[in-house]
């Protein structure tokens, strides 16, 4: 797809980060915008701001994980707009850190329920309405590079992350015959609020095995001002959608990244690879350690506590972030 100009985009957590980018580059391309978030303080700063803009934009507050409200959602574009989205945008996402062994059943049902069922209500939503009317349509959604590998902090995101890459290849292998085109994005740290998902958990789902407090969501905070901008982000998926391009890793080096990567699992189909993968693991982690900035942005994880376990967990052995500074020696 080449061609924005009055076609309609919604966008999942379009209000802030990620997505918020995605709004503002596609809206200058000449785009229709509808961001549904599900924070209403982020829906009235993006308002106020593409008002500025003199950008018309519809809002709609929404949980992505809430069916029948994704499916009024969509109504209410068909209604505004006279039809479904030529362009959909899977952003929204959460996230939250600690050690796998110390999950909750609440722990993945957040996660994975936000990360990968909210995509799959997006696709079960909306692509029978864009195939149904008969235009060329586009379907972006953000993903992860820690999709391609698991995390022993981040066992949840990465498993959810995992099955939204497979799931998007899976749609764009089924949408061609209907000239709907897919893209998955798998950016690393993106410069956005994602640390702050914690306050948009729900009830009946705070359960968590994690330690989790004001301190590491400050931490992550810093840690994610270093991210990509967004806006950069946003334009890096523009050329990808142009390209129609399937996977789009936002790096210089993806594919050496990726060779990597794949390298690992291959190393891990024998006991001969197993050893090649230990050293090579236990050079990447020196270098690390040997190149790591005085800011390094792990530099006080454990000091806040940052991926660990719930306190009361004393069962589960404390993990040290890589490229952390090794512990002080013990008197």
């Amino acid at each position: 797809m080449k061609d924005f100009k009055d076609k309609v985009a919604f966008i999942t957590g379009g209000a802030s980060g990620a997505g918020l980018g995605q709004a503002k580059v596609f809206s200058e391309a000449g785009c229709k915008i509808v961001i549904a978030d599900i924070r209403q303080d982020h829906l009235d700063e993006a308002k106020a701001y593409f008002k500025e803009k003199n950008v018309d934009i519809h809002t709609i507050k929404l949980d992505i994980t809430d069916r029948k409200a994704y499916a009024a959602a969509a109504d209410e574009v068909e209604k505004v707009f006279g039809g479904p989205p030529q362009l959909l945008f899977n952003t929204a996402g959460v996230n939250t850190f600690g050690p796998a062994e110390a999950s909750t059943y609440e722990d993945f049902d957040w996660v994975m329920g936000v990360c990968l069922g909210g995509v799959v209500n997006g696709m079960i939503t909306f692509v029978p309405r864009m195939i149904k009317s008969g235009r060329p349509g586009y379907i972006a959604t953000t993903s992860s590079l820690g999709g391609f590998m698991g995390g022993a902090t981040t066992a949840p995101y990465s498993a959810a992350k995992a099955a939204v890459n497979n799931l998007m290849e899976s749609y764009s292998q089924a949408l061609r015959p209907y000239n709907i085109g897919v893209s998955v994005l798998c950016p690393g740290n993106i410069k956005s609020n994602i640390a702050e998902a914690v306050y948009t958990r729900p009830k009946n789902l705070e359960n968590t095995g994690y330690n989790v407090n004001e301190k590491t969501i400050n931490f992550l905070r810093n840690i994610h001002a270093q991210g990509i901008d967004p806006i950069e982000l946003a334009q890096i998926l523009k050329k990808a959608i142009e390209d129609e391009q399937l996977y789009v890793l936002p790096f210089p080096n993806a594919e050496d990244m990726l060779r990597n990567i794949f390298d690992r699992v291959i190393d891990n189909c024998s006991p001969e690879g197993k050893i090649r993968q230990q050293e090579k693991m236990k050079k990447m982690m020196e270098e690390m350690a040997k190149n790591a900035p005085k800011d390094n942005p792990y530099q006080n994880s454990e000091d806040v506590g940052f991926a660990q376990a719930r306190q009361d967990l004393g069962w589960v052995k404390p993990f040290r972030m890589p490229g952390a500074p090794p512990p002080p020696p013990k008197d």
